[in-house]
């Protein structure tokens, strides 16, 4: 029983409504600290920088990185990009990656006299934030294509047939081909522009023409959102701003946002290397060679060992860069002409036909019109001299031996000198470079004296007085 005081009665509380109270105290503890943590803005920004042609190496760093980023942690993923261009497969697999992340991405054309060209401007353009640093330029996006592939070089084109300019004027005739890969590239940068509120007829210029502009007018004309002096000034400026992130519109809050470079892991960088027109025609070659030498001589080992993995390391970098199938067609056929020279020893015409066409082949297999797709014509140059020099030996080698006396078989005795051992009439027995023969003689050689091997009859010798 408790008592009461200052008039007032107090009531027993039992254990239940204490657990109770405190149960909805956790609660709304829980709720609030959720509601909070989920209210704070992230707490970073993540730089990824594109410099260099765009290929499958470049590709699977961008979008294994935007896979990773999470809208928890990451308010912002900034492409750091400084591009020549490059291959259409990979861009598009960086615009698909672009488009489906749930964090916005933002491309940044720096550092000053960087440039966004043929494949950077479409992922520009499909990125929620498109940014460029002051000396910068954007531009230059027809594709051409090669081998079955398409690409994005830096550089002016033909006018497709049919096609008009940016002031309607038609262009120069075109092939079917052409008129296809230009208008499949346009509707697809339209298709971006209008997905972010680009300048879509600029776009389409810069495909059909080849129109490249610099920062200061990209930005007047709606091509580019900001240009900023750096990624902490492109934070402050787009802060605020509301964008389409994977269908949805989400505002910026950037201001605050820490800044965190991921560089390229050890795959990307080994792969970017292999990947490399002149690495993969080097290994091809060793490849090659290595495996000639260790049929030429069996048991070797190490020559096919290193000629097998650099063959399958070569046709795996082969794989994924555009090649032209007649040119590699030509090489091996270049090279399976000089193997036939070594062995044939037709007097190097086969050889000699055998290197135009390895020349000509390695000429063809890479597209030279593509920056960074193109074969060295330092390493064209070197390898041809190696693979002529190689025949060369091979053929010298080869009359060598041809001068050289018999050393086997039949004719190895021919010339060779002995003693007369016994004898009786026309024949008798010699001892010759250690071993017993029966000879036969027109004049008969009295034994202990020397003999002369002129000719064979089956396992007798014929011989003379010497």
């Amino acid at each position: 029983m408790c008592s009461a005081h200052a008039g007032i009665p107090i009531r027993p509380v039992s254990a239940v409504s204490i657990w109770c109270r405190a149960g909805a105290w956790f609660a709304a503890l829980f709720i609030s600290a959720m509601t909070t943590s989920s209210a704070l803005p992230a707490r970073r920004a993540v730089v990824l920088d594109i410099d260099g042609i765009i290929g499958p190496a470049i590709a699977g760093y961008i979008v294994r990185e935007l896979k990773a980023a999470r809208p928890e942690d990451t308010g912002l993923v900034v492409l750091r990009m400084n591009t020549p261009g490059g291959l259409d497969t990979s861009m598009r697999e960086i615009v698909s990656a672009i488009l489906a992340s749930p964090v916005p991405v933002a491309t940044y054309v720096a550092p000053s006299g960087a440039r966004a060209a043929s494949a950077g401007a479409y992922i520009a353009y499909a990125s929620a934030i498109a940014a460029m640093a002051s000396g910068t330029n954007i531009g230059a996006a027809t594709p051409i294509r090669l081998g079955g592939s398409s690409f994005f070089p830096n550089g002016k084109p033909e006018q497709p047939s049919g096609q008009k300019d940016g002031q309607g004027q038609t262009g120069e005739a075109g092939d079917a081909e052409t008129r296809k890969l230009v208008n499949d590239a346009v509707a697809y940068i339209r298709g971006l522009a209008d997905l972010n509120g680009r300048n879509a007829d600029w776009a389409a210029d810069a495909v059909r023409t080849a129109a490249s502009i610099p920062a200061s007018e990209a930005l007047a004309l709606h091509v580019a959102d900001v240009v900023a002096d750096d990624i902490p000034d492109l934070l402050r400026k787009v802060d605020g701003r509301t964008v389409l992130v994977a269908g949805r519109h989400e505002r910026l809050a950037t201001s605050a946002l820490s800044v965190v470079a991921v560089a390229p892991d050890w795959r990307t960088e080994l792969l970017a290397v292999i990947a490399n027109p002149n690495i993969a025609f080097i290994l091809m070659l060793v490849g090659i060679y290595g495996l000639i030498f260790e049929f030429l001589s069996p048991g070797a080992v190490a020559p096919g060992l290193v000629g097998a993995i650099s063959l399958l390391v070569a046709l795996y970098a082969l794989n994924l860069l555009p090649i032209n199938l007649a040119g590699a067609g030509l090489v091996l056929l270049g090279i399976g002409l000089m193997v036939a020279e070594a062995h044939i020893g037709a007097l190097g015409v086969i050889g000699v036909g055998g290197i135009v066409a390895f020349i000509i082949g390695a000429i063809m297999m890479f597209p030279s019109g593509v920056p960074g797709f193109g074969l060295s014509p330092v390493i064209l140059t070197v390898m041809a001299v190696v693979t002529a020099s190689l025949l060369l030996l091979v053929l010298a080698l080869l009359l060598r031996s041809r001068r050289l006396p018999v050393t086997t078989g039949e004719q190895e005795l021919i010339g060779a000198e002995g003693e007369a051992l016994s004898w009786q009439d026309d024949k008798g027995r010699i001892r010759i470079r250690g071993e017993i023969w029966a000879a036969r003689a027109a004049r008969p050689p009295r034994p202990g004296t020397r003999v002369k091997v002129v000719a064979r009859d089956g396992l007798v010798l014929i011989v003379e007085p010497n």
